[in-house]
């Protein structure tokens, strides 16, 4: 296995062998095997150990271990406690997925404080397997059952294409300890369920069926990658970049073979569930919307909106009297004390300063808010100016208010209220400035 694993580096990950290396470290044999077999091949590395305090004296015994083996080989060790049961109920994970997240976290951070170029972590064919199942099990597409990638994000996992039981053997043969996980025999959690019992009976039908299912999983990522390359000609030809985020062309997307499919392949980093509700859009009436924890899907005509749902919809900023410059979330203001009106232009307005109650408000427009425009006549509901100029919901939504008291001064680089406009050439001018 020691040959084959420096094969496999020169081949795959050829990069390795002039970087520095954080090895993840739980004690178990995979890790401890990883370990050795990086020791083995020279490579630059230190260890990480995460005690998750989940198993009393046991998880310290790991940690002890894990201190013994980094003193034996004469490298560095970073060790982190955590309170893994109150993370999951205060962030209302499973334990399993809590460990995960502060495992990955911490090692994210480790890797940039003390300028590791990746994280190598100890997965291989069996987990691969497992992993397979588990997301068959939750209705995973195509890319959750293609396999664990053996490089993403800075993660490294070098041990993919060798079985549990390869590396079993090899520690046996080199006479190399490790620590045995207790849970790892309890069938309570599903990866430990699926290993014990749904496995064995894939094996008793087909012994070789670990590397039966390589060459399958290998068949998966041949297709995820041809769905990539197909989409990568799709894309520009379907998204449309917005103000406020994306844009999908509805007639082109009738268009394509397997619509529904591809709307897929689009949408799914964007944490939508409800399919048939997003694939339904395509025909229902404008301002219908499907959302996800993060976004929303707006149809709007002939085209498909994708935005951010707006976490600032009901705060409201104050600008004090005698500021020069206002620095705002939406952007900043600029006042400046002129002599004569110069350039028009839809970022400034100008306005008379005995007309303006400070401090001055900047806010979301709400419905039912009624302004004066500037170069009409009369008021005008701020729900028809928009539907007079077309403006998108997104547009809409995204429309700053610069009030004075109860009144509307400026329609952010809209329209200005003509109330406070300027009327006389001898008057006080201030002009306001917006910018993002």
């Amino acid at each position: 296995m020691e040959k084959a694993f420096k094969n496999e580096i020169k081949s795959q990950f050829p990069y390795l062998c002039s970087t520095r290396l954080l090895l993840a470290v739980s004690g178990g044999v995979d890790s401890v095997v990883l370990v050795h077999l990086c020791h083995s091949a020279k490579l630059d590395f230190a260890l990480a150990h995460c005690n998750f305090n989940l198993r009393d004296e046991e998880s310290d015994a790991d940690e002890d271990f894990v201190t013994d083996l980094a003193k034996e080989l004469k490298v560095k060790l970073f060790v982190e406690n955590f309170d893994t049961e109150q993370y999951a109920k205060d962030i209302g994970l499973s334990i399993q997925m809590a460990a995960r997240d502060l495992r990955y976290e911490w090692f994210d951070e480790l890797r940039i404080k003390h300028q590791f170029d990746y994280t190598l972590t100890a997965h291989h064919a069996n987990d691969s397997l497992e992993t397979f199942f588990i997301n068959l099990l939750r209705g995973a597409g195509l890319e959750g059952l293609s396999g664990i990638n053996a490089d993403s994000n800075k993660i490294i996992r070098p041990l993919l294409n060798f079985s549990r039981k390869e590396i079993e053997v090899y520690a046996r043969d080199n006479n190399i300890a490790w620590r045995e996980d207790s849970t790892n025999a309890s069938t309570k959690y599903l990866r430990n369920k699926i290993r014990h019992e749904i496995v064995p009976i894939f094996e008793e039908l087909n012994p070789q069926f670990l590397e039966t299912f390589l060459k399958t999983q290998s068949h998966l990522k041949e297709n995820e990658e041809l769905v990539e390359d197909y989409m990568s000609l799709l894309y520009p030809k379907i998204i449309g970049k917005t103000k406020y985020g994306y844009s999908l062309d509805i007639n082109y997307l009738k268009k394509v073979p397997n619509t529904s499919a591809i709307l897929y392949q689009l949408l799914k980093s964007f944490g939508f569930t409800e399919w048939n509700d997003v694939y339904n859009l395509l025909d229902a009436q404008p301002g219908k919307m499907v959302f996800s924890t993060s976004h929303r899907l707006i149809k709007d005509r002939e085209y498909l909106l994708l935005t951010e749902i707006d976490k600032t919809e009901n705060k409201t900023y104050k600008i004090a009297k005698n500021e020069d410059f206002a620095m705002l979330p939406m952007g900043t203001f600029s006042f400046s004390r002129v002599k004569e009106i110069t350039e028009k232009t839809s970022n400034c307005i100008y306005v008379d300063p005995e007309k303006l109650d400070y401090p001055l408000t900047v806010r979301k427009w709400q419905e039912g808010d009624i302004f004066y425009p500037f170069g009409m006549k009369g008021k005008k509901k701020l729900s028809d100016f928009f539907k007079d100029k077309k403006l998108s919901l997104p547009e809409k939504e995204n429309s700053w208010l610069l009030c004075s008291g109860e009144k509307i001064v400026w329609v952010i680089n809209q329209r200005a209220d003509r109330r406070f406009s300027i009327t006389s050439p001898d008057q006080k001018i201030i002009k306001i400035t917006f910018s993002l």
